[in-house]
C-alpha cells in the first residue's frame, strides 16, 4: 500500500499538534497515517469515511450470511425434520 509521505505523523508530534491534525484532517479528508518507532501503527480518517467504512463492512457481513443460508437451504432435506412432539 502506498503513503504519501505528508500524510504521516509520528505519534508524538500528534500529541503536540492534535487539534491541527484533526482540523486539517476535517478539511481534506485524507487519512493521517500514525507512525510508533518508524512502523504504522494507526489510522486517522473523518468520521464521515468511517461510516462508509462500517456501510461497507455491513454489507459484507450480510453477503456472507447470505451465501450461508443460500447453502444451509441447498443442503436442506425436509424428510430429516424431526417434530415438536419428538423433541418433547
Amino acid at each position: 500500500m502506498m503513503v504519501e509521505t505528508k500524510q504521516m505523523i509520528p505519534i508524538t508530534k500528534l500529541q503536540k499538534q492534535l487539534t491541527q491534525t484533526v482540523r486539517n484532517l476535517s478539511e481534506s479528508g485524507e487519512a493521517v497515517y500514525i507512525l510508533k518507532n518508524n512502523n504504522m501503527e494507526a489510522v486517522l480518517v473523518s468520521y464521515q469515511e468511517y461510516e462508509h467504512l462500517k456501510e461497507i463492512e455491513d454489507i459484507f457481513e450480510h453477503s456472507e450470511i447470505k451465501n450461508i443460508v443460500d447453502l444451509r437451504t441447498k443442503k436442506y432435506d425436509p424428510k430429516k425434520n424431526v417434530s415438536w412432539e419428538k423433541i418433547r
